[in-house]
């Protein structure tokens, strides 16, 4: 019988007990209690520190939750990083009337908002799990231990990224943390990988492994090595002046080139499959976010893939959210059979969909046919534009209704030969989830030899690797701008739960700009909001637990 372990931090009681597909068993480990002995076996803990980002708990459907007092759903740690990076941007919409989905898609977040509670208390769940591992088993295996290192660099990443001055220990202690600067926090996290990539000659002893592309059934599929701390280098850098006042450029495009000269690439075959005497086709980047994407092929590219699984990963937050929520019943994301949506079975929620904004990035234009994501791909002239027409309207007027705005058709768990899932009912999604990958290294490098150096042939060819992916019409020296530069990030990675960072970084976030889109500042037709919201509220609730911090400015 699987038991749980439950080890009681403050304001979150963490729960071990899930075991990492591809590494090994489930969890079997005794509970926590102050008047009993623990045994904690070093690879449960492990598989606990990478499962965070997959799972909310340690149950089917995120039962069994993390984070006491919120729902388990809707608090993974990928489903409110992506809410609070898409939904406050020009790029997504959602009707939903869930508490906190409206302040995010109208940019009025406060202390109090329940959702932003819920990402910063599953980081910082999430962190304590790290720092009890290399409390307990640093020296057990080198590179689990640098993995472990990443995995904690990553969350105080995304945590000093989404709330500036956050609390920051790394050891287990009853005290309560003190709060560190953003930019302590992020040269804290520039420090951790220079050393596990072997770049820091007083703390090169857990190293990580060197770049390997791995699929499903290869050793160590699902786990980072040195091209995942390169990358992570390299977004860094990409954004050190927001988090210093610093600038970082040519730092950003260095390791950029490291993940480009990798043994990981861009994929860049699609996938052809005959069957019953009729063609499947789908491009390139469709594989990237298929059912079958940890065997297609195109894990070439997954840099830190997060792992998913019908029937051992059944979680609402990370791949199934990404499918379900952006479909209703009249998306087909498949074009071979119309009876089908996107794969899982009635699992499409009407939720999320474009606002006109990122639609116009492919096709400027207000009179757009009504059409499905495959032929609207086509009508773009861009593969990525994966957008679906039919029943639709291009303007969020009415926000309540899923019909007002394009739905979309990125996400699926179709697999590409036809070949069966692990959920026989098709309830659940194998769809993993690419939270890194290389295409990520071709902006980075292009935008920082832009700002280094201004357009340069060096940075259009890296811009083209992606169009030329997408069959889109390519840049030249004369065309490409760092504003298309923007655009372009919008175009490749929509949807993937980043756009708020880089609207920061460009200085189109918050603040007098003028850049405005649909319901921006809960204005129809867009309105500015306080450059103090480009970073989020630490919630109230740990103000009240934690006298050592301070609010943020202008909350």
């Amino acid at each position: 019988m699987n038991k749980f372990i439950k080890y009681l931090a403050p304001a979150a009681t963490l729960l071990l007990s899930w075991g990492l597909q591809s590494c090994v068993n489930d969890l079997h480990v005794e509970p926590i209690d102050p008047s009993q002995k623990t045994n904690i076996e070093a690879y449960q803990l492990f598989n606990k520190c990478y499962s965070a980002f997959a799972t909310s708990g340690n149950n089917g459907g995120d039962d069994n939750v993390d984070i006491d007092d919120i729902d388990g759903g809707t608090s993974s740690l990928f489903r409110q990083m992506w809410n609070s990076n898409e939904l406050t941007t020009d790029e997504a919409i959602c009707g939903w009337g869930d508490p906190g989905i409206p302040q995010f898609c109208y940019n009025t977040y406060d202390a109090s908002h329940p959702m932003l509670k819920g990402y910063y208390y599953r980081l910082c769940a999430s962190i304590a799990y790290c720092n009890l591992y290399l409390k307990d088993f640093l020296d057990k295996d080198a590179t689990m231990s640098a993995e472990v290192r990443f995995l904690r660099a990553m969350e105080y990443y995304l945590l000093s990224d989404a709330f500036g001055n956050v609390p920051f220990s790394t050891v287990i202690s009853a005290d309560k943390p003190q709060q560190s600067s953003r930019a302590d926090v992020m040269k804290f996290v520039e420090s951790e990988l220079l050393a596990i990539v072997g770049e820091n000659p007083d703390d090169n002893q857990y190293v990580l492994n060197e770049p390997t592309p791995k699929k499903n059934g290869m050793e160590g599929y699902g786990r980072v090595d040195k091209a995942a701390a390169w990358m992570l280098l390299s977004r860094l850098y990409l954004n050190w002046k927001v988090y210093t006042g610093e600038e970082r450029w040519q730092d950003a495009k260095d390791y950029a080139e490291k993940v480009i000269n990798s043994a990981y690439k861009l994929h860049t075959e699609g996938a052809v499959h005959e069957v019953n005497g009729e063609t499947w086709e789908f491009t390139a980047y469709q594989t990237l976010f298929m059912g079958d994407n940890d065997r297609n092929g195109s894990s070439e590219e997954a840099l830190f893939p997060i792992l998913q699984d019908g029937q051992r990963t059944t979680a609402w937050g990370v791949a199934q959210f990404l499918i379900a929520s952006t479909a209703d019943a009249g998306l087909h994301s498949f074009k071979y059979d119309q009876t089908a949506v996107n794969g899982l079975t009635s699992q499409a929620w009407g939720g999320n969909r474009a606002r006109p904004e990122l639609v116009k990035k492919f096709i400027n234009s207000n009179d757009i046919p009504e059409l499905a994501c495959y032929d609207m791909a086509v009508l773009a002239g861009d593969d990525r534009a994966l957008f679906d027409s039919k029943g639709r309207i291009l303007d969020n007027e009415d926000v309540g209704t899923f019909t007002n705005g394009f739905a979309i058709g990125k996400f699926n768990n179709f697999t590409t030969d036809g070949s069966p899932l692990s959920d026989p009912s098709g309830n659940w999604a194998d769809m993993d989830v690419y939270f890194m990958r290389v295409a990520e290294a071709y902006l980075n490098y292009a935008e920082a030899e832009v700002r280094l150096h201004g357009v340069t042939q060096d940075a259009v060819d890296k811009i083209n690797a992606l169009r030329n992916r997408a069959h889109a019409k390519r840049f030249t020296t004369s065309t490409l701008t760092l504003d298309e530069i923007l655009n372009e990030w919008s175009r490749e990675f929509f949807f993937e739960g980043r756009r708020r960072v880089d609207l920061i970084r460009f200085g189109y976030f918050g603040g007098n700009n003028g850049y405005n889109w649909t319901w921006k500042g809960g204005s129809k037709n867009g309105s500015n909001f306080a450059e103090s919201r480009n970073v989020f509220a630490i919630p109230s609730d740990d103000l009240i637990a934690n006298k050592n911090l301070q609010q943020n400015p202008g909350y």
